[in-house]
Order: C-alpha cells, then structure tokens, then sequence
C-alpha cells in the first residue's frame, strides 16, 4: 500500500509541473508577429509582442508605424500542455531552443522588457554577443531591481539586459555612478 501511496504523490507533483506556465519565445513567419499574436488571442494563449512606434518615411508622406521590437519573435506563457497548441498557429514555426529544446525565460525578463517599451525608454536591440562585464542591479527608479551587464559601447557606458533564452541584447543609455555595482 504504501508504495500505490507514493507513486500516487508522484504523479500528483508530476501533473502539476505539467500545469506551471513559463514564458517562451516563438520564431514566426517574417511579418507575420501581429497575424500570430492575433490567432493567439483568439485561442487564449497568453502572448507577448513587444511593439515600437517608428516614423517610417515614403515618396510622398511620413507616417508612424508600429513595428516588433524583434522581427519574426512573439512570447507566449504556457504550460507543457500547450506546447505543440502554439505550433498550430498559422505562422508560427518554432520555439527558439538550446541544444533542441525549449528555453524558458525568466518572469523578470519579460517585465523589463514590458517596462521599457511602457515607459518607452530609448534602447537597441541587438544580436551581438557582449563581452562578459560587470553586472550590476538598478537601485532607483522604473527599473528598480532589475539585474544586467556593463560593456563599454562606441565610447559610452551603458547597460545591457541580456535575455539570453533568445540571443538578443537590450542596450539602455544610462549614467553610472562610480565604480559601484549599483546605478
């Protein structure tokens, strides 16, 4: 009896693993994020596209636009059920994985990156791989508490919060204060 016991308790945390959501990062079809994020919503799967307002230029006019932070990326919060449901979507090709599989990526990371776009801070995205430095926390301000990395970049300081799940970089402008591991 005791042995039914414990493989009842196992299956029981088993399930409930299966139960816990995690962020994702999703590859789409090149200019096919808002079409997916679309068909997301409309399945209930929680998703994430981070947009920018850029001012796009034509023979004739100006006219703001708004376009993914990260082309061909979207971030959906599933649990491993839902896993091969986001791969139905239209659109939707595959997660990024390390070494074949999924990479979850950290709560955190997904709210810096919702603050910046919310508070519309000024930043580039980019795919370069930084030199490891100096890492640091935000003491002060939006960005409170929020972890990441020095490098030196055409010869101003600036921070850099790495969402290492998908290989992309967040390069804010900001002013450090000393030698500290705090700004």
């Amino acid at each position: 009896m005791p042995v039914v016991y414990v493989f009842k308790k196992l299956a029981a945390i088993h399930t409930n693993k299966n139960l816990e959501e995690k962020w994702y990062a999703v590859y789409t079809k090149p200019r096919w994020e808002k079409k997916v994020q679309k068909e997301f919503d409309q399945l209930n799967i929680t998703n994430y596209l981070p947009l920018v307002t850029k001012v796009k230029q034509w023979s004739d006019r100006k006219k703001k636009v708004e376009e993914p932070l990260i082309n061909s990326y979207i971030f959906v919060k599933i649990a491993k059920k839902d896993y091969y449901n986001v791969l139905n979507v239209n659109g939707a090709l595959k997660y990024i994985t390390f070494q074949g599989k999924a990479v979850p990526i950290p709560e955190k990371q997904i709210e810096a990156l919702h603050k910046l776009i919310e508070n519309r801070v000024e930043f580039s995205v980019s795919s370069e791989q930084f030199q490891k430095g100096k890492r640091i926390t935000i003491q002060e301000g939006n960005f409170k508490g929020l972890e990441g990395e020095i490098v030196n970049v055409k010869g101003s300081d600036r921070l850099v919060v790495r969402i290492d799940s998908i290989g992309y970089n967040l390069v804010i402008e900001t002013k450090i204060d000393g030698n500290n591991d705090e700004l």
